[in-house]
């Protein structure tokens, strides 16, 4: 049956959807020896696909891991800059799979992992509105620091949806935070709360869209139970 290429490729786990159509771009497909073009459709049981010159492999079992990223990695397969990544944690998986969105280096808490392009571009387009709730612990001034941060609706400029917030311990001048957001921009979190006068000391997201975090340890990993999995894919 043919299909997009990029949707090909994706389901090869070799990249993600959009990287494909990059590579597409870029010229570094062809089907049957001719360069493809965006839009190109193939059938890969019938045509020939090649990425860089070599055959695309045989299209791998789909695989779904829940990570719990410690700090200090980054949420990439590679790093230019020699830091560690998110891809050395799960590396004894078996299969090459891809995270599902980010956390930046100073963040922990849950990822995901999979090989399955098509889902993971439903959970990171923008249009999905996935919730994701963090654990933010705080320092400042802390007193109403839950309503001010569910009130914001702009950083720099930029309009947000509304966060939902609780407090969940509070002191003097520190507090942790129950923050849940929709749209996942750059760094949000961490905006959000210089722009409340909060310094961030540490921030774990523990739920991501149907899935939590749990008692998983900092750097372990393990597969999503059937359950998890049929939630994640029924959900809208």
């Amino acid at each position: 049956m043919e299909e997009r290429l990029q949707k090909i490729l994706s389901a090869a786990g070799v990249c993600s959807r959009r990287a494909a159509e990059r590579y597409i771009e870029a010229g570094r497909v062809t089907v049957n020896g001719e360069t493809a073009q965006l839009g190109t459709r193939a059938d890969p049981a019938r045509d020939q696909i090649h990425l860089d010159g070599k055959p695309l492999p045989k299209q791998a079992e789909p695989v779904y891991l829940l990570l719990n990223k410690p700090r200090g990695y980054v949420t990439t397969l590679s790093d230019e800059r020699g830091r560690r990544t998110v891809a050395e944690l799960v590396a004894d998986c078996g299969v090459r799979v891809y995270p599902v969105g980010r956390l930046d280096l100073d963040s922990e808490g849950l990822l995901l992992l999979t090989n399955d392009g098509e889902l993971a571009q439903r959970l990171t387009h923008p249009s999905g509105e996935v919730e994701k709730t963090y654990h933010v612990w705080v320092h400042g001034p802390v007193e109403g620091a839950a309503e001010r941060l569910s009130r914001l609706r702009e950083l720099e400029g930029e309009p947000i949806r509304p966060a939902r917030v609780e407090t969940l311990r509070q002191g003097a001048e520190a507090a942790k935070l129950a923050v849940t957001i929709h749209q996942g921009k750059n760094r949000q979190v961490r905006r959000m709360c210089a722009a409340c006068g909060l310094e961030v000391k540490r921030l774990r997201r523990v739920r991501e869209h149907t899935l939590t975090l749990g008692s998983l340890p900092p750097g372990k990993w393990r597969h999503l139970t059937a359950a998890e999995l049929e939630a994640l894919r029924s959900s809208r």
